[in-house]
């Protein structure tokens, strides 16, 4: 399923030349998928050097191996590098063709990502018009010019919204359950009521956390899961 975005899939950045990407790609295309991840896993986390086309290859060598909760967590990071619609589609499809949660597609979702991504752009931007405006508020005082009171307190509401943005602005963490038999709970404790139990590669909302334990949305309800059973998102 995934193997489709691999071969049709243009790198945004330059591929590093190095001879272990090279053997990596070889051993990919020979078929000998865990030899060829061994080696563009030593490239992402030692040199921090990968491609969108290289993270989408580590994904489906993990598909292929059922480990979902790795093919999951390739595709979202291909997804914050290079957003579009038809990698949240393609993760609903192969959500919904190993029955795991947390991956229905949305426009939200797409929105949520493009925001984040741009997030610093967009900041940037209120804050030069905020000096802007208020430049141009200084040379128009100093000239006699006096603001009404509705100029005021949309500006102040600006400058509130910018405090908000920076501060408090949350754009939700989310978190991939990366075993099998997982113990969902009702509260942050082995004694609390049990809600379920959960396999790997399920997507939740992560909305807190307590001691060894994340605070999460489980269809629908709070529950709570050990820190060492979740793969916190990026």
């Amino acid at each position: 399923m995934l193997l489709f975005l691999v071969l049709h899939t243009e790198p945004v950045y330059s591929q590093t030349d190095t001879k272990t990407l090279v053997e990596a790609d070889s051993l990919f295309n020979n078929q000998q998928y865990v030899e060829a991840f061994t080696k563009y896993d030593s490239l992402l986390q030692n040199q921090q050097l990968y491609s969108p086309q290289m993270l989408l290859k580590m994904a489906y060598i993990k598909e292929s191996l059922r480990d979902y909760t790795g093919a999951m967590y390739y595709l979202h990071l291909f997804y914050k590098k290079q957003p579009s619609r038809s990698v949240l589609k393609k993760m609903e499809e192969l959500g919904q063709a190993h029955r795991l949660n947390g991956y229905e597609y949305n426009d939200l979702q797409f929105f949520k990502t493009q925001l984040s991504k741009h997030y610093m752009r967009i900041l940037e931007l209120m804050l030069l018009a905020a000096v802007v405006t208020v430049t141009v508020m200084f040379v128009s005082w100093r000239k006699g010019h006096r603001f009404s009171r509705t100029f005021k307190v949309g500006f102040t509401l600006y400058l509130l919204f910018i405090l908000y943005y920076i501060n408090f602005l949350n754009l939700g963490d989310e978190g991939i359950i990366k075993k099998d038999q997982v113990a969902i709970m009702s509260a942050p404790s082995a004694g609390a009521t049990w809600l379920a139990t959960a396999s790997q590669g399920h997507k939740v909302p992560i909305t807190g956390e307590q001691d060894i334990w994340y605070k999460i949305r489980w269809k629908g309800q709070t529950a709570y899961i050990r820190k060492h059973n979740l793969l916190e998102l990026p």
